[in-house]
């Protein structure tokens, strides 16, 4: 292996360093990387759970509306008349420097959503089942983002821990040893000039 390096006793200082400095940035990035992954795997087992109630909450919802329809017709002009949902709130928190989504529907529930004449209560628990499906899907939109951004954060993380470990600690410690080895032997060879010089002046 060749070194473009010079070896003296400054650069070796210097080398010595910036090693101290890959070795503690690997031990944060293997730090940071293992906070985020018990972050993402919290979020994961919460999504599991979220996805099994949305889907049930669907299911019912739909049933329901299947039994209105068939009960009072089709239920497209009552559907119109309900006002699209408008109430979303964004904000994000940080998370060993990754942005995480928080989702908030402001809105509430509204039983006048629809007149009660010309209407009957498999009506009712469809409306009350998709409001359910709808709050349930904010907080799984919430989730599944999280996740998304801890994943690709931890592969970035995981990369620049492997450059540190496989690349720059290895090429560090070996021009640590190129230096030192180097100057040993610039050592030794001095000493056993002065050794000579010594002998011809007691000649």
């Amino acid at each position: 292996m060749s070194f473009s390096v010079f070896p003296t006793k400054g650069n070796l200082i210097h080398i010595k360093k910036s090693l101290m400095l890959a070795n503690l940035g690997f031990d944060l990035m293997d730090r940071k990387r293992n906070v985020l992954v018990r972050e993402m795997m919290a979020l994961i087992d919460s999504a599991k759970s979220i996805r099994g109630e949305i889907e049930s909450t669907f299911s019912r919802a739909y049933k329901a509306l299947q039994t209105a329809n068939i009960t009072l017709g089709v239920c497209d002009s009552i559907a119109k008349g309900i006002e699209v949902e408008t109430g979303l709130e964004i904000k994000y928190k940080s998370v060993m420097g990754v942005e995480i989504p928080k989702v908030r529907l402001k809105s509430s529930f509204d039983a006048r959503a629809y007149g009660f004449s010309g209407t009957n209560s498999q009506l009712d628990i469809a409306y009350m089942c998709f409001y359910r499906a709808k709050k349930i899907s904010v907080v799984l939109a919430e989730v599944e983002n999280s996740v998304y951004r801890l994943a690709n954060e931890i592969k970035k993380t995981q990369r620049r821990a492997n450059a540190l470990k496989n690349v720059n600690i290895p090429k560090f410690e070996k021009t640590i040893k190129y230096i030192s080895d180097a100057l040993e032997e610039k050592e030794r060879e001095e000493f056993g000039r002065l050794k000579v010089i010594k002998k011809t002046k007691q000649k």
